[in-house]
């Protein structure tokens, strides 16, 4: 695991990426977003974590649940519900939800079905059904 994480490490150490942020995306979801979310995104450095990556910490077990077509689950439910989350965070970017958002990830690392980023952040956008 420490072997996939040094590159990254390594761009926190030069400053091109954050602990906390929204993660890097590849071209093909990064175009799945709306254009406010892409928007927004761009804005911040990319995070080895973020909202998005706590709120869909069991993406994988989300689309194995989907039926039909992944990808077109991924671009019409889980994209755009994503880039609401990393709206959210870059409006509500600060040193408390930044400090927060690292607890919570280790958080959901030891407890992968744990909702409590929803108790903690209120005004998170909705899920959508």
């Amino acid at each position: 695991m420490f072997i996939i994480l040094l590159p990254q490490l390594i761009n926190i150490l030069k400053g091109d990426m954050s602990i906390i942020g929204p993660r890097p995306q590849t071209p093909r979801c990064f175009s799945a977003f709306d254009k406010s979310s892409q928007n927004a995104i761009i804005k911040v450095k990319p995070g080895l974590s973020g909202i998005g990556s706590v709120v869909f910490r069991n993406e994988e077990d989300i689309l194995d649940e989907a039926t039909g077509d992944r990808l077109k689950y991924y671009d019409e439910i889980i994209a755009p519900y994503k880039g609401k989350l990393e709206e959210w965070f870059v409006e509500h970017r600060n040193l408390y939800t930044y400090f927060l958002l690292i607890f919570l990830t280790i958080w959901v690392v030891l407890f992968s079905k744990s909702k409590l980023h929803f108790k903690v952040f209120k005004d998170l956008p909705k899920s959508p059904k």
